[in-house]
């Protein structure tokens, strides 16, 4: 499944934020919740991953950069 901002260039370093909670993915923080380690990009992430905040879907977040 391809997430909402998937039509912009989104870099490997650019973060994106939950269009529900509004949480933010930093690849150079990772996600201590979901056991990511830093520099994993986005679109990298698992399929099954979602946000830790709320439980929202990849495809609910939109690139903030």
């Amino acid at each position: 499944m391809r997430f909402e901002g998937s039509f912009l260039d989104i870099k490997p370093d650019g973060r994106l934020e939950c269009g529900i909670c509004w949480w933010v993915y930093d690849p150079a923080a990772g996600d201590d919740v979901r056991a990511v380690p830093p520099g994993v990009a986005f679109a990298d992430l698992p399929a099954d991953w979602c946000c830790p905040g709320c439980d929202a879907p990849k495809f609910k977040f939109m690139a903030i950069e």
